[in-house]
């Protein structure tokens, strides 16, 4: 059973120039209509409060604050009207640091958000402006500190590694500012060149240059440096959580359970199907208004098809995944269905099986993508 929502907000106020996420700009006439589409959708994902309860809520986007308040209360009574919510709920909604003031923080306190994930990806004006983002290194600072004010305890930051033009130094420079101001979980991305975006063109252009292999590691080193002074575990290959910190939101992805999507182009994984909505926030609010389903696409997954995923999702964690779980889940065995590719991996110091748990080593994690794909 699901435990877990997603809810996606396609609005931006400017599309970044690596984005290749389902975000639009310039659509704030069709924000109204597509808040209700989305009370009809929760509606019929979970037509009553008969059974289970959602112990994380996660509104992702795009910009979620790009919202009105009135916007935002219309969808949480919905939610909580069509949705039972734990007692412990995590509710998450990310943010773009000039899009939130006190008094919309406050008002998202009031709503019940209780973490917030404010997608900085630089404290340095220049690779902030290289990366096409609308607020400086300032307003993010800033919007940390007013979110404290604002009685939030739970704050995320997002940065980015491997910018055009980004150095070592400052890459540590926007580390320690991070740390500095005190959050207790940080999702760190090297940098990905998404196809058909800006980016890729300037990189083709030669009107951007990415560092080199040897500045990537260093700035892997610096990562670890950091993260491990200042109390930070790194609990994913991407993410860092103070104790206590970690995103169960997102746990729920990597343990590859079931969860509820709603939104343009949002995923729902249920009963071992997986479906996708409409892409376009107009297309989806049209078939929502015509009584017309929005799910575009939609698998079962098999048996093996599953357990691939659920090893190669669980590998992400720092904890790894358990064979005894993968068993009793499956009736599959690890190392008998992977054999000799598995024996290899670890002979290659890429994989540790220990105490029947597996996981990435050290060396591995710089390869990960390569590892995943011997076991998809």
């Amino acid at each position: 059973m699901a435990t877990s929502l997603y809810i996606h907000i396609p609005f931006c106020t400017r599309k970044c120039n690596y984005c290749s996420f389902n975000s639009y700009s310039g659509r704030e006439t069709l924000q109204e209509r597509y808040v209700d589409a989305l009370c009809v959708e929760m509606a019929r994902l979970r037509p009553g409060r008969d059974t289970g309860r959602l112990e994380t809520v996660f509104l992702g986007g795009g910009t979620p604050t790009l919202l009105s308040h009135g916007q935002l209360s219309k969808l949480f009574r919905s939610l909580v009207f069509h949705f039972q919510l734990a007692d412990d709920v995590e509710l998450s909604i990310e943010s773009n640091p000039g899009t939130v003031d006190i008094e919309k923080l406050h008002r998202l306190k009031e709503l019940g958000v209780n973490r917030l994930s404010f997608g900085v990806q630089s404290f340095n004006d220049g690779e902030l402006k290289g990366l096409g983002r609308v607020h400086s290194a300032k307003e993010a600072q800033f919007a940390v500190e007013i979110a404290r004010r604002a009685g939030f305890t739970n704050i995320s930051l997002d940065l980015m590694y491997g910018l055009p033009g980004q150095t070592p130094a400052s890459w540590r420079d926007s580390l320690e500012t991070a740390v500095a101001l005190g959050v207790n979980h940080l999702s760190l991305y090297q940098l990905t060149v998404e196809e058909k975006t800006p980016l890729e063109r300037m990189l083709a252009e030669g009107t951007r240059v990415l560092p080199d292999e040897e500045l990537f590691a260093e700035m892997d080193s610096i990562t670890e440096d950091i993260s491990v002074q200042a109390g930070f575990e790194q609990y994913e290959i991407s993410n860092y959580a103070r104790e206590g910190s970690c995103c169960r939101h997102n746990i729920v992805y990597w343990e590859n359970g079931e969860y509820y999507g709603a939104g343009a182009g949002a995923v729902s994984f249920l009963e071992n199907r997986r479906s996708r909505n409409e892409n376009d926030p107009l297309s989806y609010c049209n078939l929502i208004e015509n009584s017309k389903t929005v799910i575009m696409e939609s698998e079962t997954l098999t048996r093996d098809a599953s357990f691939r995923e659920t090893v190669i999702m669980g590998l992400r964690m720092h904890r790894g995944v358990s064979v005894a779980s993968l068993v009793k889940r499956y009736g599959i065995d690890l190392e008998r269905y992977y054999g000799e590719s598995l024996t290899r991996m670890i002979n290659e110091d890429l994989l540790v099986l220990k105490d029947h748990i597996l996981q990435l080593t050290k060396r591995g994690r710089v390869f990960a993508n390569l590892v995943m794909s011997e076991l998809v």
